[in-house]
C-alpha cells in the first residue's frame, strides 16, 4: 500500500526523468545517467504542493547552470494524465509543482476503504526484525526509564508492523551473574530481619523496601523452614521463589501498560546451553580473543573502541559483556536481519564494543541498531520528584498507571525524541484540558463519535465517500484537513526509517488541532445536503485516522469523553 502522496511523487519523479531522457536525446544535456534527486512536500505553501531539486543535482554532471537546466526540464516535461496545474522554477533551480486544489479529495475515498489498514506501507518488505526493549533486572519494580523504554519499544514495534516489516518483540531477563548474587544476598538479609536476627543489608544490595514484601510471602509459605540451612541453599531458594514473583509483576505491569511480548529470553539458558563459551572460543579462533592477568579479553580496540574488554574474568566467571556477545549472536543466528535495542544513555559506551563485537563474529554491525534514550524527570506541582535506585525510594511505573492512566503515561513517554530529555508533568497527564496532548487528541476523536450520535438520533445514514461530491470541501479547514489526512502514510514511513515514535505523537496532535479548528468554524450537519454529506466523510476519515495512530501508540480512542 501507498497513499496518495506517495502515489504522486512516484508519479512526478518518473516525469522528470523521462524529461531528463528527451532532453539528452535533443542533445539539450550531455549523455548522463540520472542522478539520485528527491520529491518532496515544501515546508511552505506557497513553494507549491511538490518541489525537486533535480537541476541542482544534475548541475555538476551537466556543467551547466541549475536555472538553465530547470528550464530545459520544464520545457520537457509530460504532464498530460496529472493534476499538475502549473509548474514553476524557483531560487537556485528547484521546480515548484501547483496541484489542482482537489487532487488529494480522493484521500477520503482511500481512508474509507482501508479502514483500519489506511497509512499502511511495504517500506519493511517483511524484513524480520527484533526489538528488545525494557529488560530490566528482575530484582525489583519497573521504575520510569523502564516505563519510558517499554513505550519507545512497543510503538517502535507497532510502526515498524504497519511499515511492512517482520516484528518480534523480546524481554532479555538477566537471571545470572553478579546482580543474582547481590540479589540472593539481599533476600537473605531480609528473611533473616524478619526471622528475628540483626543482619545488615549488603552494601552493593538492593534496598528496596519491596523485598520486604517478597520474604514476607516466602516466609508465609515455607515459615522458618530455610533458616538453619547452609546459605548457599537457603540463597537459591530465595533467588528462586523471588525471581518467579519479580517476572510476574513485571509482566502484570507491562501487561496493564499495554505491552505484550512475543518472547521472554532467559539469561540463565545461555549459560546452560554452553553458548557463551562456544562464542568465546569462536573469537579465539578469529584471533580477537588474548589472556592478559588470567583474564580473557576481547580486541575492543580492533573495532574503533578506546579498550579492549574483559569477557573471562580471572576466576573463570565469565563477564555479563561475554553473555551479551553470545545473546546478540543468538539473534543472528534466529535469522533477524535487523536487530534494534533500547538502551539507557549511561550505557552509550557498551554500544561500540557490542557492535565490534558482532562485527567479530562476521555480521553486519550496521544491523544492531541501539536507541539510546534520556532521564525522565517527573515533576508535580512544578517542583521535580525526587527518586533514588539506590534507597529503593522512587515511582514504579504500577503507580504511575494509577495516579495518570496508560494513555497519558503512554503518550507523555514517546511524545519527545528518545535522545532528550523528557520532563513528565503528572499534573498535566491528569488534567482534562486544551494543554493536555491526549485529553486533545482523544477530545478530537470524541467530538466525531459525538457528531455520528447526533446524526443517527435524527434519523440520518453515514454517507460513503463513493456517493459524495467531495469537490464542495472548499474552504482552508477542510482542505487544511484533508491534506493532513494525506500525509499520514509519509509519516509512518519517515518514523519507521528513522525509528521515531514522537513522530506520530506529534502528528496526531497536528491533526487534532487541525480538527478542532474544523470543527469550530464550520458546523458538518447543515441544511444543504451535498456539503453536509462530505463533510460527513470528512469526519469519518478524520476519526479512522485518529484511531489508527493512537493505535500505534498504545493509546485508546475513546467515544465519550
Amino acid at each position: 500500500m501507498s497513499g496518495i502522496v506517495a502515489q504522486m511523487q512516484s508519479q512526478l519523479a518518473q516525469r522528470l526523468a523521462q524529461a531528463v531522457e528527451k532532453a539528452i536525446q535533443d542533445g539539450e544535456i550531455p549523455p548522463l545517467t540520472v542522478p539520485e534527486f528527491i520529491v518532496e512536500v515544501p515546508r511552505e505553501k506557497g513553494h507549491g504542493d511538490f518541489a525537486t531539486n533535480l537541476a541542482l543535482m544534475l548541475a555538476k554532471p551537466a556543467k551547466n547552470a541549475p536555472r538553465k537546466l530547470a528550464e530545459i526540464i520544464v520545457n520537457k516535461l509530460e504532464l498530460a494524465g496529472t493534476s499538475v496545474q502549473k509548474v514553476e522554477i524557483a531560487g537556485p533551480g528547484f521546480i515548484n509543482f501547483h496541484l489542482d486544489p482537489y487532487w488529494m479529495h480522493r484521500v477520503l475515498l482511500q481512508v474509507e476503504e482501508q479502514g483500519e489498514h489506511y497509512g499502511r506501507v511495504d517500506l519493511g518488505e517483511g524484513t524480520k526484525v527484533q526489538v528488545e526493549f525494557v529488560s530490566a533486572n528482575p530484582t525489583g519494580l519497573l521504575h520510569m526509564g523502564n516505563a519510558r523504554g517499554a513505550a519507545l519499544g512497543d510503538s517502535l514495534a507497532s510502526i515498524l508492523e504497519f511499515a511492512g516489516y517482520d516484528v518480534q518483540r523480546e524481554y532479555y531477563i538477566n537471571d545470572a551473574g553478579n546482580q543474582i548474587e547481590n540479589f540472593g544476598r539481599s533476600l537473605e538479609a531480609r528473611y533473616l530481619q524478619q526471622l528475628g536476627q540483626d543482619v545488615p543489608l549488603p552494601e552493593e544490595g538492593y534496598h528496596g523496601e519491596d523485598l520486604i514484601d517478597t520474604v514476607k510471602n516466602f516466609i508465609q509459605q515455607y515459615q522458618d523452614k530455610y533458616l538453619n540451612v547452609d546459605g548457599a541453599t537457603r540463597r537459591e531458594k530465595l533467588v528462586q521463589f523471588a525471581l518467579k514473583e519479580k517476572l510476574t509483576a513485571i509482566k502484570n505491569t507491562l501487561l496493564d501498560f499495554g505491552v505484550i511480548y512475543d518472547v521472554w529470553f532467559s539469561e540463565q539458558s545461555l549459560h546452560q546451553s554452553g553458548a557463551i563459551e562456544e562464542t568465546i572460543k569462536e573469537l579465539q579462533q578469529k584471533g580477537y580473543i588474548y589472556e592478559h592477568e588470567n583474564a580473557l579479553w576481547f580486541k575492543a580496540t580492533a573495532f574503533g573502541d578506546e579498550k579492549d574488554e574483559v569477557v573471562v574474568r580471572s576466576n573463570g566467571i565469565p563477564t555479563y559483556f561475554a553473555a551479551d556477545i553470545a545473546y546478540h549472536k543468538n539473534k543472528f543466528q534466529r535469522g533477524f536481519q535487523r536487530v534494534i535495542n533500547i538502551w539507557g544513555a549511561d550505557h552509550h559506551g557498551h554500544v561500540n564494543r557490542m557492535k565490534g563485537s558482532m562485527e567479530a563474529l562476521g555480521y553486519n554491525r550496521d544491523s544492531l541498531e541501539i536507541i539510546l534514550m534520556q532521564l525522565v524527570r517527573l515533576l508535580r506541582g512544578g517542583e521535580v520528584v525526587r527518586m533514588s535506585k539506590r534507597t529503593g525510594r522512587f515511582v514504579t511505573l504500577s503507580e504511575l498507571i494509577a495516579e495518570v492512566g496508560k494513555d497519558a503515561a503512554r503518550y507523555f513517554f514517546i511524545m519527545r525524541s528518545p535522545d532528550s530529555h523528557l520532563e513528565f508533568d503528572l499534573d498535566l497527564a491528569k488534567s482534562q484540558t486544551n494543554d493536555n496532548p491526549v485529553f486533545y487528541i482523544q477530545y478530537a476523536h470524541a467530538r466525531i463519535c459525538s457528531i455520528f450520535r447526533q446524526l443517527a438520533e435524527r434519523g440520518g445514514e453515514k454517507p460513503t465517500a463513493k456517493e459524495v461530491d467531495l469537490k464542495v470541501l472548499q474552504n482552508e479547514q477542510e482542505i487544511n484537513l484533508i491534506r493532513k489526512l494525506a500525509h499520514f502514510p509519509v509519516e509512518i514511513s519517515m518514523a519507521a526509517q528513522t525509528m521515531a515514535p514522537h513522530r506520530i505523537a506529534k502528528y496526531l496532535h497536528e491533526l487534532a488541532g487541525l480538527f478542532h479548528s474544523f470543527y469550530n468554524s464550520s458546523r458538518v450537519i447543515v441544511d444543504d445536503p451535498r456539503l453536509s454529506a462530505a463533510r460527513l466523510v470528512l469526519v469519518n476519515a478524520t476519526g479512522i485516522v485518529l484511531r489508527n495512530g493512537l493505535r500505534l501508540i498504545g493509546v485508546s480512542a475513546p467515544e465519550k469523553m
